[in-house]
């Protein structure tokens, strides 16, 4: 099983010029091996591009992506890392989508699908991305 981000599933949904191939690869590569995890987040970011939950339910059939709850151990761990984010310089003062998602994966041991893998690899140095 794969957590897949968001923005792999957008660029497919938009067709993006750049990176809709190399996504569209992936994802049907690991839906392949049966239904890839989504989280609350994920989906929360796909809900912001549509109107109605329908759109975004079609968008995320159950039978292609298992929506997985976000275990308190990973919300726990997305604070330390954002903590750390904000130690660094980070002007951001809620907590990142991306250190939801990334602790999600770490904490399920499941690797992550995603594009944007700079944040990734720096708060969650034991997390296997795949990413171009």
């Amino acid at each position: 099983m794969v957590l897949v981000d968001s923005n792999v599933i957008l660029v497919v949904a938009t067709a993006d010029p750049q990176w809709c191939d190399w996504s569209a690869a992936q994802l049907s590569q690991w839906l392949d091996r049966g239904a890839v995890a989504i989280n609350a987040i994920v989906y929360g970011e796909i809900a912001f591009a549509c109107q109605t939950i329908e759109e975004v339910d079609a968008l995320l059939p159950a039978h292609l992506f298992n929506f997985r709850p976000l275990p308190r151990e990973a919300a726990f761990l997305a604070a330390r890392a954002h903590a750390d984010y904000r130690g660094r310089g980070g002007e951001r003062r809620s907590i990142l989508p991306d250190f939801l998602i990334g602790a999600h994966a770490l904490v399920e041991r499941i690797p992550l699908l995603t594009r944007d893998q700079r944040r990734y690899r720096q708060a969650f140095p034991g997390l296997e991305l795949i990413s171009p």
